[in-house]
């Protein structure tokens, strides 16, 4: 297997509603690869799963996800109020490791700006 064969094989997640698409490295959390990618992601804790600004809604491809440990869990237990807002499909960006394809909503992506 060559670099590229890797490269091509890397799981891909669609970000909407921008439409960007963002390549997940093994070991690497979504939050991570936008990053590394040059998008902003929303968050106040930056990758320590507490604030859950990060979340996102999956839309497709939740098979394809890393399963949630138990930091996510308690993070999103507090995102759902304690049960009064159904956070059924909502993942942190933060601990979401991807597996294959995907497509999530997270508003507030963007690319970032050189110098800004």
């Amino acid at each position: 297997m060559t670099a590229n064969d890797d490269h091509e094989h890397r799981p891909v997640v669609r970000v909407e509603p921008l439409g960007v698409e963002i390549e997940v490295r093994p070991g690497e959390t979504l939050i991570e690869a936008a990053w590394r990618e040059g998008y902003h992601w929303p968050t106040v804790c930056f990758g320590q799963a507490d604030c859950t600004v990060c979340h996102v809604v999956v839309l497709e491809g939740s098979d394809n996800l890393s399963a949630i440990a138990s930091d996510e869990e308690a993070a999103l237990e507090v995102l759902s109020g304690h049960g009064r807002r159904n956070v059924t499909n909502h993942r942190l960006a933060c601990r979401l490791e991807v597996h294959g394809p995907a497509v999530v909503r997270k508003r507030g992506v963007r690319r970032e700006v050189p110098g800004a």
